[in-house]
């Protein structure tokens, strides 16, 4: 189902709880308010839908992902870039990203892998595993 958007920073700025099994109808929701926002958005994080979950979808090179409890275990080259965000209103803000990183997670099945990413899907990742610890761009 397709939700409300949160722009709400008092909200948005708190750390999401660990996902759970209970909570895949909140990752099936957050699969469609994004992809029902595809022409201007490439990621979400459960609380901007208004669930404090550890759980984003993205875009990962034009198929839909959806990750549980993500973490960044490495990175390395850092940049600085700009970016915008649905649940936030203004001009872009400028941030630093980095180029490689690798990620662990879990899958709808909650079985954890671990996997490197780069480029712009490593920039949206770091953007939506911030919205899961309450760090606003």
């Amino acid at each position: 189902m397709i939700k409300e958007l949160v722009h709400d920073p008092i909200f948005l700025g708190q750390k999401s709880e660990t996902a759970t099994i209970m909570d895949l109808q909140t990752a099936k929701d957050l699969l469609d308010t994004l992809t029902a926002h595809k022409d201007t958005c490439v990621g979400m994080a459960a609380n901007m839908i208004g669930v404090k979950k550890r759980i984003i979808c993205f875009d990962n090179g034009g198929i839909f992902m959806t990750m549980f409890n993500p973490e960044i275990l490495e990175s390395s080259q850092v940049y600085e870039t700009e970016e915008s965000c649905l649940s936030l209103l203004g001009e872009p803000r400028r941030t630093k990203r980095y180029k490689k990183i690798k990620v662990q997670y879990q899958t709808a099945d909650f079985k954890v892998h671990i996997k490197p990413f780069e480029g712009w899907t490593a920039q949206i990742i770091q953007h939506e595993i911030d919205h899961c610890n309450g760090v606003l761009i």
